[in-house]
C-alpha cells in the first residue's frame, strides 16, 4: 500500500519514486533539494495525526534523494570537466598560425625546395591507389602509383618533377586520388599540407583559414608541421 508521502506526491501531480529525476510528460520539470523539502513540509503539516509518517521509510527516502542528488551533481560537474579539457579555445587555435596543417582538401602549394607531400585517406583496403597532381589549368602533371594500401590515411611525397622530368614550379598544383579494390573503387579522400593563415570563431568555435584549402575545424587536423 502506497505511504502518505507518495501520497503527498500524487496529490501534488508528481510520479512517486522521481525525487531527483526529471518528471517526464507536458509541463515537465525537474525536483530539486529545495522542491523536496517543500514537500516534506506539506507532508509533515498533512499527515494524519493517528496514522503519521514511518520514520523509517522517511530517513530512507531523504538517504535516496540526497544520493541521487550527489550522483547528479557529480555527473555535471565531470562533464564540465570533460568539456573544458576536450575544447580547443581561440589561444591555443592562435598557435596554428604561420605553421602547416595536414588535412582533407584538392589544393596544394609547392615547398621553397619543390614538390608537395600530401596524403590520401583510405575507406577500406586497397589493391590500386593513385594520386594524380595537375596545374591550375587541369594539366596532369604527374601520377603517383601508391600501390596496395590498408585502409587509414597513406602518405605521399612528390618531388616536382613532371611526368617529363621538367620542374613543375611552385604551384598551386591540384591533386585528386583513385583507389580501388577486390569489390570495386573504394572511397578516397585527399589529404594536403596547407599554410595556416588567420583562425577565426565560428559558434564559440576555432576555425583555421587555410590557404587554398579555406576554413577547417581544428578537429579536421591530421597533423601539425
Amino acid at each position: 500500500m502506497a505511504s502518505s508521502f507518495d501520497a503527498t506526491l500524487k496529490n501534488l501531480g508528481i510520479a512517486a519514486q522521481t525525487t531527483a529525476n526529471q518528471v517526464k510528460g507536458k509541463g515537465s520539470q525537474t525536483l530539486g533539494q529545495a522542491d523536496f523539502l517543500k514537500l516534506m513540509t506539506a507532508q509533515m503539516k498533512n499527515q494524519d495525526p493517528f496514522d503519521p509518517v514511518d520514520n523509517t521509510q522517511m530517513v530512507a527516502q531523504m538517504a535516496q534523494f540526497s544520493s541521487l542528488a550527489g550522483i547528479s551533481e557529480m555527473s555535471t560537474t565531470l562533464k564540465t570537466i570533460a568539456d573544458k579539457l576536450n575544447a580547443t579555445t581561440a589561444a591555443d587555435a592562435m598557435a596554428y598560425v604561420g605553421r602547416t596543417v595536414l588535412t582533407e582538401g584538392s589544393v596544394a602549394y609547392g615547398r621553397t625546395d619543390g614538390g608537395i607531400a600530401g596524403g590520401v585517406e583510405l575507406a577500406a583496403d586497397a589493391d590500386v591507389v593513385e594520386v594524380s597532381i595537375a596545374d591550375a589549368e587541369g594539366r596532369t602533371l604527374k601520377t603517383l602509383q601508391l600501390g596496395k594500401q590498408k585502409a587509414g590515411a597513406v602518405e605521399f611525397d612528390w618531388d616536382g618533377k613532371t611526368d617529363g622530368g621538367e620542374d613543375a614550379g611552385p604551384g598551386p598544383f591540384a591533386v585528386s586520388t583513385y583507389a580501388a579494390g577486390a569489390n570495386g573503387a573504394v572511397v578516397a579522400e585527399p589529404l594536403v599540407w596547407a599554410p595556416v593563415q588567420s583562425v577565426s570563431l565560428s559558434s564559440g568555435s576555432p576555425v583555421l583559414d587555410a590557404a587554398g584549402v579555406g576554413p577547417i575545424p581544428v578537429t579536421a587536423v591530421r597533423k601539425i608541421g
